[in-house]
């Protein structure tokens, strides 16, 4: 008979959050395939969890995953789980569950930790519909443009970054989508655990030295709709177009829809103040 492959949600920081389901596969287990064993090895140390693993990690997943295919065949269950989270979410694992999948094989989630569903249920953010959007780009011109391509986007939005581009994802956050409102977490269930709701421009002013993986919760543009926005001049809108229109990282017609809602305008007064700016220039 073959084996299960668990899809299972370890522990993001607190070692306390883990499920007493997780524990009961991951002990039953023929072998665990994480991330990275040796940050695995803390859980299952904590636990005395004697069941052996081996990596699986999106540089080894391609060569890897027949023979873990062949042991659940083979009548072998495996466990899958990442660094910390849920497994496949901005981690590996996706192609191992499509194979199994493809295989007929039974493919069973044990669902637990996630530092999404964390940062939103304590975000104050509507959470009954969300958009999830991974790690933003690292390049600056090809972030711009994938921050301009959700800036007219009604729903909340969440997102990961790693701390030493916090600072630069911020800046153009608030360069593309105003200052919003962002729930800004950092070392979520651990000892110096922060979350910090406030515009972005004051998290821009007030943040130390950053640490630790960021999550990101963009409250919806709906619920700041209503809230005044202050219409640059012209020369300001235009050099705001520039901004975003340079080395083509947004598309002319994409910034000027980006900067009409930022400030509640239509696309047409937009392009006015900017061909105004331009044959003033």
């Amino acid at each position: 008979m073959p084996g299960t492959l668990y899809v299972v949600a370890t522990p993001i920081g607190n070692l306390e959050d883990v499920t007493l389901r997780a524990l009961r596969v991951l002990r039953s287990v023929s072998v665990i395939a994480a991330e990275d064993t040796r940050r695995s090895s803390r859980l299952l140390q904590h636990y005395s969890i004697s069941t052996p693993t081996t990596s699986l990690h999106e540089h080894n997943e391609h060569k890897k995953t027949p023979s873990l295919i062949r042991q659940l065949l083979g009548g072998e269950s495996i466990a899958l789980v990442s660094d910390a989270g849920t497994p496949v979410i901005s981690d590996p694992g996706a192609r191992l569950i499509a194979e199994a999948h493809a295989a007929g094989l039974r493919v069973e989630p044990i669902p637990g930790p996630s530092a999404v569903m964390a940062a939103l249920s304590a975000s104050g953010f509507a959470g009954d519909t969300f958009v999830f959007l991974g790690f933003p780009p690292a390049r600056a011109t090809q972030r711009l443009k994938w921050l301009a391509d959700v800036a007219a986007e009604r729903r909340t939005l969440v997102l990961y970054e790693a701390p030493h581009r916090i600072r630069e994802t911020l800046s153009d956050m608030l360069t593309v989508f105003g200052d919003r409102t962002v729930a800004l977490g950092r070392e979520l269930t651990k000892a110096h655990e922060e979350l910090v709701v406030r515009p972005i421009s004051r998290h821009l002013q007030s943040m130390s030295e950053p640490k630790g993986e960021y999550t990101l919760v963009v409250a919806p543009l709906s619920s700041e709709a209503g809230a005044p926005r202050e219409v640059p001049d012209a020369p300001t809108m235009l050099a705001e177009f520039c901004h975003l229109t340079d080395n083509e990282a947004v598309s002319r017609r994409s910034a000027i829809k980006q900067l009409a809602v930022k400030y509640g305008l239509s696309a047409r007064d937009v392009y006015a103040r900017v061909e105004e700016a331009r044959d003033s220039g």
